[in-house]
Formats: C-alpha cells, sequence, structure tokens
C-alpha cells in the first residue's frame, strides 16, 4: 500500500469529522470517501484514537501553513495581518454557511474529557493558535500598534478563547455577526488609541 492511501484515509477523516465529531465518525465511512481498502484502516492506525491524533496533525499542518501566510506579509503592519487572517477566516466560514466551526475546537469540547492522549494533543493545538497571535502582538507592540503594558502571551490565550466562543455563536446563529463583535472588541482592546492598523 502507496503512502497515498495513508494521506487519503486521514483528509478524508478530517472533513467528516469535522462535520460529524469524533463519535459520529464511522471508519468504514471514511475509507468509502477515501476508496481506500477495507483492511487498509488498521495497517495505518492502531485505534480510532490512534487516527484522530493523525487527524489533529493534519489540521496542524494547514494551519501553519496558513498563519506562515499571514506572517510573512511584510506589506502589512502587525496588526493588518491579525486583521486580514480574522477576515479571511470569517469569509471562508461565510462561504461554508457558518457550518462546522473549528474542528479542533469542536474536538476539544467533544473529547477533551474523554481522551487523556487527544486531551493533550489539542492542548498543544490550541498553544500553536496562541504562538500565532502571541508573535503578532509581541510584534505590534513593537511597531507602536498594540498597548505596550499588555501581556502578549496571556492576551493571546484569552484571544484564542474568545475565538473560538465566537465560532460556537456563529454555528448557532448562523451568522458572521459573532466573528465581527470579536473582531471590533479584540482590536479596540489590542491598538494603542488612534492607531488603526495599515
Amino acid at each position: 500500500m502507496s503512502e497515498g492511501t495513508r494521506e487519503r484515509i486521514v483528509k478524508a477523516g478530517a472533513a467528516i469529522m469535522h462535520r460529524k465529531g469524533f463519535l459520529g465518525t464511522g471508519l468504514q465511512e471514511v475509507l468509502d470517501e477515501a476508496k481506500a481498502p477495507r483492511g487498509s484502516f488498521y495497517h495505518y492506525f492502531k485505534s480510532k484514537e490512534d487516527f484522530a491524533l493523525a487527524v489533529i496533525d493534519y489540521h496542524d499542518m494547514n494551519f501553519s501553513e496558513e498563519t506562515r501566510r499571514f506572517l510573512t506579509q511584510e506589506s502589512l503592519s502587525p496588526m493588518a495581518r491579525l486583521r486580514a487572517f480574522i477576515e479571511w477566516r470569517r469569509d471562508v466560514y461565510t462561504e461554508k454557511g457558518f457550518t462546522c466551526g473549528c474542528p479542533i475546537g469542536n474536538m476539544a469540547q467533544e473529547m477533551g474529557d474523554l481522551s487523556e492522549p487527544l486531551r493533550a494533543r489539542l492542548n498543544r493545538f490550541i498553544d500553536d493558535m496562541a504562538a500565532f497571535l502571541h508573535e503578532l502582538i509581541q510584534a505590534g507592540q513593537e511597531a507602536g500598534e498594540v498597548r505596550p503594558e499588555l501581556d502578549a502571551r496571556e492576551i493571546a490565550y484569552f484571544l484564542v478563547g474568545a475565538w473560538q466562543g465566537a465560532l460556537m455563536r456563529m454555528k448557532v446563529t448562523k451568522s458572521a455577526v459573532p466573528v465581527d463583535v470579536f473582531l471590533k472588541n479584540a482590536f479596540d482592546m489590542l491598538l494603542v488609541a488612534g492607531h488603526a492598523p495599515v
């Protein structure tokens, strides 16, 4: 079996798990979607939990690629990069009809108390999200955009939590309004008075 089979299984599983959750995802459904042989799942994965860890790695890799794209936009100020990232995610969710939300936030709510390996891996992913925000906030402080008295690391974790809450409300309101409220208040809190991101 080729490595491509494993990648297809993970990609198919990530999409189905995003829609249906860990418990709602059937392994046969994943194999059918991936067009993979019936016996191939346990060739690559010891268990469904092991498979979910690979799905989290897949999302983490995609998140890293997405964040690098925004972090390296040197034509924009740090806070303009952050605003561009949030607005891009809002537009993605809008195109999808405000369904699904964040795959990591969903899985953390579903499995955080049920599986120690998944809890630990999800926590590392959240650390990665916070590290992205931390880097932008620190750069914003150095550029004079962000209030210097703020603890950049603490605010990064606060924003991750607020973002996940906004996505939860987005799913139930079927509206971008919660994300827009997050965007407005995040920047009201972060920015030095009168300093708009460019």
